[in-house]
């Protein structure tokens, strides 16, 4: 399960509800305007928060999203032309089931801040994709930031690996010049694998 995140008016959230899918791609724009939806991974979305809601007076939810229940594409792009920094953007929309967690942002507050006694629930029976209680500072966002973290630096030492592997195996032929091929060869292609593991987990 790769889970990534979404924020919404709590009332977008309210009508998707009624109709089964989630529909709206960022503030005030819809998957039909923007042909995609906004998301961000767990370390992104409070600059997202800060940067394009902040002056949101209204309620807003921070959506849990589990992109194996989505059924359609989730790609990792730059949001605008110059950016390199990458957001899962999804071309389709959202199914309520698929949002495994609905968690209220009050002011000043953020979803690992806040507690289950500030978070309430629109209904006291539970239903597919449901406000949920928010998680405790030990909960699901710090977890889910600690694992993005090792899954990072786990990345890095596979590229480090295949360059000193690549290092060897040129040291192995005794030319001068094969221990910096090798060093090459090793760092572009342990580069290449932790590319197509990180987009393959997204």
């Amino acid at each position: 399960m790769a889970t990534i995140f979404h924020l919404s008016l709590a009332s977008d959230w309210a009508a998707a509800q009624r109709a089964g899918a989630y529909t709206i791609s960022t503030l005030g724009r819809t998957l039909a305007e923007e042909g995609y939806i906004h998301a961000s991974r767990g370390d992104q979305w409070p600059g997202v928060r800060a940067r394009f809601y902040a002056d949101v007076t209204e309620p807003l939810l921070l959506l849990q999203i589990d992109t194996d229940l989505l059924g359609v594409p989730v790609v990792e792009e730059p949001p605008a032309p110059g950016m390199t920094e990458t957001f899962p953007h999804i071309y389709g929309p959202i199914p309520v089931s698929a949002v495994v967690k609905a968690i209220p942002l009050d002011d000043g507050t953020t979803a690992a801040s806040s507690t289950p006694e500030t978070a309430t629930t629109p209904s006291p029976e539970p239903t597919p994709g449901a406000v949920a209680p928010a998680p405790t500072p030990d909960g699901s966002f710090g977890r889910f930031f600690l694992e993005e973290m090792f899954r990072n630096m786990t990345l890095v030492l596979l590229v480090m690996a295949t360059t000193l592997l690549g290092f060897a195996a040129g040291s192995a032929f005794g030319s001068d010049v094969a221990p910096a091929v090798g060093i090459l060869v090793g760092l572009v292609g342990g580069a290449a694998l932790a590319r197509a593991i990180y987009v393959r987990r997204r």
